[in-house]
């Protein structure tokens, strides 16, 4: 009996192929399969929908999502290493030019979250610095359970080496 090709693997043509591509709807095998967290790209504004799968097949993910991917973990780098000055810490910042418009962030879980998230927003307009940073929380109370939500704004501007 022969294996029907609708559910045999588009790599590597074996029949055991469970799952799909997000992208061009092939059975793809487990073995073959290139996986994404649903948080892979969380930090994007807005995620496109060729990013947005959890499956993908070898084809698809080289064509379409690597080269996105590299791209987003080479912004998260650069956010990691921006300078940032907090709102009370104006008198080292007072010279700097702020011409660009302030970025902003809400419910976020933690502190350092927040501020991740406004540098990555920063690091990917192509900005090094962020100024007259503004974070602050406000506690959530559900019954006897409390959490805090975390926001944040500021300013993102680019210092030249000599300031930095």
């Amino acid at each position: 009996m022969v294996a029907s090709m609708e559910n045999s693997c588009c790599s590597c043509l074996k029949p055991s192929a469970t799952l799909q591509c997000g992208i061009c709807k092939d059975s793809v095998c487990k073995k073959c399969a290139q996986f994404l967290g649903e948080d892979s790209f969380s930090f994007l504004e807005k995620v496109s929908e060729e990013l947005s799968h959890n499956v993908y097949c070898p084809q698809c993910f080289d064509a379409k999502v690597s080269s996105a991917l590299e791209a987003y973990n080479e912004t998260m780098e650069r956010a990691k290493n921006l300078a940032v000055y907090l709102k009370d810490q104006s008198k080292e910042t007072r010279l700097m030019s702020r011409k660009a418009q302030p970025v902003q962030v809400l419910n976020c879980a933690d502190r350092e979250e927040t501020l991740l998230r406004l540098a990555f927003l920063a690091a990917n307009a192509g900005f090094n610095c962020l100024v007259d940073v503004d974070l602050t929380s406000k506690k959530i109370r559900e019954g006897s359970y409390q959490t805090q939500s975390w926001s944040g704004t500021a300013v993102p501007v680019q210092v030249t080496g000599r300031r930095r």
